[in-house]
């Protein structure tokens, strides 16, 4: 894998979750609708998109700063590609989306998005792809050399990695989401949504089973 092909990997998963209706932007078109603005779209796209990153972030941090561990790379590779498999084998047998998302007020929809990609697993997605760049971009041994100093640099350089990927995938799912939100609410409105709905729960739960399984070999594999 080189690191290009990760970083879009980054992008297309932000595309993949942008277009998926599951992520939000229906309440962007609705939002804009109901209150006869289109700043009303552009606010609620910066609240999923604010709630959406938070959600990617929580997840990639722990992972940032276990990654520095060097002997034990390998493990937490596949333990990270086990654990995303796991998310995705719960969403094909559970295919019921957890009633608090239905709770949340709708003017809260910074909160509605970061348990949206949470409960949906969105961030576990990234953590393979996240891992493989870490460990591309990480520098040779006799380079950074060892001790408490070159664990602290591995430790800050993951972390502002962390950042960039989250912020590289949001901004692709938010264009993404925005696309199409801008299209059904200049030309269809809420009515194309209700009778032409697209339901993504089964493609996503596979896609994470793949990406999971995709991790695992990489590091089965040797690939950094």
């Amino acid at each position: 894998m080189t690191l290009t092909a990760l970083w879009w990997a980054v992008v297309l998963s932000g595309v993949y979750h942008g277009v998926n209706p599951g992520m939000g932007w229906p309440l962007a078109v609705s939002a804009a609708l109901f209150e006869r603005k289109k700043s009303a779209m552009i606010k609620a796209l910066a609240m999923l998109a604010t709630g959406h990153f938070l959600a990617m972030i929580v997840i990639l941090l722990p992972f940032s700063m276990m990654v520095f561990l060097i002997d034990n790379e390998r493990e937490i590779r596949i333990c990270a590609g086990v654990l995303v498999i796991a998310m995705g084998l719960y969403l094909l047998i559970n295919r019921r989306h957890p009633k608090i998302l239905a709770r949340v007020h709708p003017a809260k929809l910074g909160l509605w998005s970061f348990l949206a990609a949470t409960a949906h697993g969105a961030g576990l997605m990234l953590v393979p792809i996240y891992l493989g760049i870490c460990g591309l971009l990480r520098p040779g041994e006799s380079v950074l050399g060892t001790g408490q100093a070159a664990a602290q640099e591995l430790m800050t350089n993951n972390v502002m990695t962390a950042f960039l990927v989250a912020a590289t995938h949001t901004f692709a799912m938010t264009f993404a989401g925005a696309v199409i939100a801008v299209f059904v609410y200049a030309w269809f409105g809420l009515k194309f949504i209700s009778k032409s709905w697209f339901n993504l729960d089964l493609v996503w739960a596979l896609s994470l089973i793949l990406v999971g399984a995709f991790g695992i070999f990489s590091a089965l594999a040797g690939h950094h």
